[in-house]
């Protein structure tokens, strides 16, 4: 099987997202937790625990949450990120100030429960092709403002990062082939501005623009929306040309297609599915 390894957005970029998080939800103040514990000294303890079948994500990012509202809090994985669990299994084990616990709570597991979905369905879609060449990869597709967090979930599922935004690399879509006025012109115009080394990815629809792409030195050659076919001609086409291009296909993948796309010879398989199309997993907190 092949090994994905998700790399934790630094915290430094993090916490700015998380502090505004809690201040969505904290508001004025947690009306409740504050009323009721009238000393933020009181100590408890806490766990978390599944309540259905699904791959864990996001749990150094829920500690995190806890510790701006109370850096004393201790919060262990019990799970270890990208590991299988079952409902009933303790997952986190957490102590510290219970205003902190309390308040907390939902900002932590919300975000937990988002990426654990992701994750899972991720895991999914890897298994179906684990033991072929081809990868999946993710888009930019993805939730504003949680799209650092939601790509990290698709990387603990298995699957392996496109672009996290415009800057990271060009695409060449076919807006961009219309406004340009064809394939070679947009190619031509932006490699004479990119500074080196980012890379140059076309999406084509046809043999034509695939071979239009080879002739103008595409880096990779997106094979967006083409029958198995026709995708089979494209590969051996790119490949008898010039094979360092790399190759990768998009476009109404699903379970049922992804192994028969990867089967094609393509490189890559990028799929909006796994982050659109997941489930939150169910996960509790329980105070001890």
């Amino acid at each position: 099987m092949k090994i994905s390894t998700p790399v934790l957005p630094p915290f430094l970029i993090l916490d700015q997202l998380l502090q505004s998080w809690l201040i969505e939800d904290i508001g004025r103040g947690d009306r409740t937790t504050q009323s009721l514990l009238s000393q933020n000294t009181i100590e408890g303890q806490a766990k978390w625990v599944a309540k259905a079948s699904g791959v864990i994500a996001g749990l150094p990012i829920a500690a995190r949450v806890f510790q701006l509202l109370n850096q004393k809090v201790s919060f262990v994985a019990v799970a270890a990120e990208g590991q299988q669990c079952e409902p009933g299994e303790v997952i986190a084990e957490m102590q510290g100030s219970l205003d902190a616990l309390l308040i907390g709570e939902r900002v932590a597991l919300n975000l937990a429960m988002r990426l654990s979905g992701i994750a899972t369905l991720t895991r999914k879609y890897t298994a179906e092709i684990a033991d072929l060449p081809a990868q999946l990869v993710d888009t930019r597709k993805t939730t504003p403002g949680l799209r650092i967090l939601e790509k990290y979930a698709t990387a603990v599922g298995g699957a392996i990062n496109h672009r996290m935004g415009l800057d990271d690399a060009v695409m060449i879509k076919d807006n961009h082939i219309a406004a340009a006025g064809g394939i070679g012109e947009a190619i031509n115009r932006i490699r004479s501005q990119i500074p080196y080394p980012l890379t140059i990815e076309v999406e084509t629809e046809n043999l034509d623009q695939v071979k239009e792409a080879l002739q103008h030195k595409a880096d990779i050659i997106m094979l967006d929306n083409m029958p198995l076919d026709l995708m089979r001609e494209a590969v051996e086409i790119i490949r008898d040309l010039d094979n360092r291009v790399k190759i990768e296909a998009s476009g109404n993948v699903t379970l049922e297609t992804l192994r028969l796309i990867a089967q094609t010879g393509v490189d890559y398989i990028s799929s909006s599915a796994p982050i659109t199309q997941s489930k939150w997993l169910d996960l509790s907190m329980k105070i001890q």
